[in-house]
């Protein structure tokens, strides 16, 4: 009997834990060749998620729990829950159910075929906003774009399923902004996708703001290319090269004519031009030394108060 490992990063979700266990135990209560566990990571959880976990892993043997000191994020609690696992195959799926549970059996098929990694390719129902969907596509294009690693449109999902072997690789890992997205593609081994639609979120806020998108695009795309170190120096030379022969001809032109050279507006927007394309290089700079800054003091991803596995 093959076990399969459930991973599911919680914050907040007092109300969709149960729920969520009961999906999943239904799921596999029609697949009797398999054993799973379901590992809840409590990433530092502000209601009462520890109790209701506590509860639930008291009742059922099937249900465990780690919960970190604070809140530590997404991507760390996924791969607190990768590194307690021990089944044949993980399955990392988020807490507010969104993630359909029912796709679980389709995942297990792709992977009983020989595929070491089965990803998810997320599409939206019709009733989901315009500019969240643009938004989505546009965040793929450019990080495939300007990026090593080339993520399927819609594909960035972290609703997937890890072999043992793919899992033992993916511990190995101890970067400090971990994408764990792109570090799955990044693995290789024999990969293959299915898609689902997104369903609703069941009870409780989402807290993955504007903010913590555009930080968590700026992570996929520095942690996986110099592309923007190397735009940064073009942009350099392109808009010097601009600047010297654009007003090295209107200088020549005022010498020759005898005109007055214009005064403080044009000088003032030239400086104010260059003066911003600077501290944008200097931004992109900053950032990349930020995160040698921060690997080089190797601090862990997260920290364990306590745990059930």
């Amino acid at each position: 009997m093959k076990k399969i490992s459930i991973v599911i990063p919680a914050h907040n979700e007092q109300e969709n834990v149960a729920l969520m266990h009961q999906k999943i135990k239904h799921v596999f209560d029609a697949l009797p060749h398999y054993d799973f566990e379901i590992i809840f990571v409590n990433d530092g959880s502000r209601d009462n998620t520890q109790q209701k976990l506590e509860e639930l892993s008291q009742k059922f043997s099937e249900v465990k729990f780690i919960e970190f000191s604070r809140n530590f994020g997404h991507q760390p609690a996924v791969k607190a829950g990768i590194d307690n696992a021990d089944g044949n195959a993980v399955i990392s799926m988020d807490g507010d159910l969104q993630h359909p549970a029912e796709l679980i059996p389709e995942l297990i098929k792709k992977w009983e075929e020989g595929n070491d990694i089965v990803f998810t390719i997320r599409t939206y129902p019709k009733e989901i906003p315009w500019f969240k969907r643009k938004t989505s596509d546009f965040f793929y294009q450019v990080l495939s774009s300007l990026s090593d690693v080339n993520l399927t449109k819609g594909g960035g999902s972290d609703f997937r399923l890890m072999d043992a072997s793919a899992v033992e690789v993916m511990r190995n890992f101890n970067e400090d902004d971990l994408f764990l997205r792109g570090l799955t593609s990044w693995m290789g081994f024999k990969q293959t996708g299915i898609e689902f639609t997104a369903c609703e979120r069941h009870s409780g806020e989402s807290s993955y703001n504007l903010k913590k998108m555009v930080t968590f695009a700026f992570t996929g795309i520095t942690s996986f290319s110099v592309k923007p170190l190397s735009i940064a120096a073009y942009l350099g030379f392109l808009f010097s090269g601009f600047s010297v022969v654009g007003y090295g001809i209107y200088v020549l032109y005022s010498f020759i004519e005898k005109t007055e050279i214009s005064g403080w507006a044009s000088l003032i927007m030239t400086i104010v031009f260059f003066g911003g394309l600077q501290l944008i290089i200097l931004g992109i700079i900053g950032i990349y030394l930020g995160k040698i800054f921060k690997e080089v003091k190797q601090r862990p991803n997260y920290i364990i108060r306590s745990k059930k596995i």
